[in-house]
């Protein structure tokens, strides 16, 4: 390949595609390759949040939060589709943090991110409100309601990824990256695409990588670097259970360990119960939620829920594995969150290491990214600070429109549910009526794979957004393996298989076109 990028970028999780997104958008030539699928490592397993991090205040990380708690509006009106408010309900609990230090924590919250349309907080009589219903009869009467917002994290991914396509950049899903070598002041580097075999050398004038939990092994592929800083492999652990109430509203719990637990409202029948902290020795792409992390979630919520919950409750499972930076924080559970940059110009070609990082600031993250790399880059300060202004793909409607397009789907496509198409409103936005096209019944739309899943959905999937297996469609694009049997996504798997997009050109171009 003759071709020299500005641009190449190892790693498909959040923090490269928001690199990719950012760089494309101001004019430069973007390479990125992922080994799996995107967001099939870390960016696929947190707690779905984005938020300020109530918690990082004890641990003094004041410009963390107040950046997260800035970003957090503005992901939000970039992506209203994916990213909804939720209220948090914190009951006190006598013994753990005294009252007075909630209300200063959530006053600062409030007050330092320059909250403009997320509602304020409040105090909450739990023996009187809807709220204390769920919780046990009596224990707790004093609590506190705030607000951030839930994501769907990796349509997230996704979508920043399609949205860098659209401005330019190659995104490649299953390409490892291989050696890295320098000549002439222009890296080159070897990929190799998993699924054909076929290899390539692609040169780019500046190097990112994202590599996540595997941000060391890059650096060791030849690259002539020697990391000066590490990585802290954290584990974080997730359960989801059967809906454990009615109302809307978020929980989070303090446990006397010091640590926090989220239950959140997930996926209309469901509740997400989360998260661990936990140093990982492992290899990342085999973390499992352990049989004791499950109990020690199930025993968390219990102490404050009326109806206890059973590791028997548990109807899935997920764990990740946080590549924080290694701030020598003596527990997993107060090391920074914070993201870290390590530069390094080898011969004088840029290499840029990320360490660390939260979903909610990759956005920033991206753009200090590229302030770093600007002298580099051509074009790297062009449209600079664009990304906060242009929407997502589907993302172009007002905060507050979500449920009228929904609306406007089930008028438009009358043979849809009010739960089909409010699905497609929250998964897809405006981009919906790509693959709906004219269909004028369920038929029209394919094959039905079950749980409102059709033929022309998946199409769209492979086609547009990456997707190449089942999995990658009912965990990732979508939450429907919750919904679907073994065999049903064993069907889907067997349609896939059958309409695979050709190979082109020298790799697997899956998904490089709308």
């Amino acid at each position: 390949m003759d071709r020299i990028f500005d641009l190449a970028i190892i790693g498909g999780g959040i923090n490269g595609c928001g690199i990719a997104r950012d760089a494309a958008g101001r004019g430069n030539s973007v390479f990125l390759c992922e080994m799996n699928d995107l967001a099939s490592g870390t960016s696929s397993w947190s707690t779905k949040l984005v938020h300020g991090g109530l918690r990082y205040l004890e641990y003094y990380e004041f410009r963390l939060v107040r950046e997260a708690l800035i970003e957090r509006e503005i992901l939000w009106q970039i992506a209203p589709h994916i990213i909804r408010p939720l209220r948090f309900v914190l009951p006190h609990h006598a013994g753990l943090r005294p009252a007075w230090l909630l209300r200063l924590g959530l006053f600062l919250y409030d007050h330092i991110g320059g909250r403009h349309l997320l509602p304020a907080t409040r105090s909450v009589d739990l023996s009187r409100d809807e709220v204390g219903k769920p919780l046990v009869a009596n224990r707790y009467t004093k609590g506190f309601e705030y607000s951030d917002c839930f994501v769907d994290d990796a349509r997230l991914v996704v979508l920043t990824a399609r949205d860098a396509a659209d401005r330019g950049a190659e995104i490649h899903t299953r390409t490892r990256a291989g050696e890295i070598r320098q000549k002439d002041g222009i890296w080159q580097l070897t990929v190799e695409n998993t699924v054909s075999g076929l290899r390539s050398t692609i040169r780019a004038r500046a190097l990112v990588n994202a590599g996540g939990p595997w941000v060391e092994k890059v650096l060791s592929a030849g690259s002539g670097v020697n990391a000066r800083a590490k990585v802290r492999l954290v584990q974080g652990s997730h359960i989801v259970v059967r809906k454990l109430y009615d109302h809307d509203r978020a929980y989070m719990f303090q446990n006397s360990d010091g640590r926090i637990v989220f239950v959140i409202p997930y996926q209309d029948d469901f509740t997400l119960i989360g998260t661990t902290d936990r140093d990982y020795h492992g290899d990342p792409s085999k973390v499992k939620a352990t049989s004791e992390e499950i109990k020690y979630l199930c025993e968390s919520v219990s102490e404050y829920l009326a109806k206890p919950v059973r590791p028997q409750d548990v109807v899935w499972t997920y764990a990740g594995v946080r590549p924080l930076y290694d701030d020598g924080a003596s527990e997993a559970k107060a090391a920074t969150r914070d993201y870290v940059f390590e530069l390094d110009t080898p011969d004088g070609a840029p290499l840029l290491s990320i360490y660390g990082g939260k979903i909610t600031t990759y956005r920033r993250l991206a753009e200090e990214a590229l302030e770093r790399l600007s002298p580099y880059l051509r074009s790297a300060i062009a449209r600079e600070g664009w990304t906060g202004k242009s929407p997502l793909p589907g993302g172009d409607i007002d905060v507050s429109a979500v449920a009228a397009l929904s609306a406007e789907l089930t008028r438009s496509y009358p043979f849809l549910t009010p739960a089909h198409a409010n699905r497609l409103a929250h998964a897809y936005g405006t981009r919906a009526t790509k693959w709906l096209g004219n269909a004028k019944s369920i038929a029209d739309l394919g094959q039905s794979f079950g749980a409102t899943l059709t033929a022309n959905e998946v199409s769209y999937l492979m086609a547009s957004e990456w997707a190449l297996t089942a999995e990658d469609i009912v965990w990732r694009r979508s939450k429907l393996g919750l919904r679907m049997s073994a065999t049903e996504v064993a069907a889907l798997d067997d349609w896939i298989a059958a309409h695979k997009l050709p190979l082109e050109g020298p790799l697997l171009e899956a998904g490089g076109r709308t």
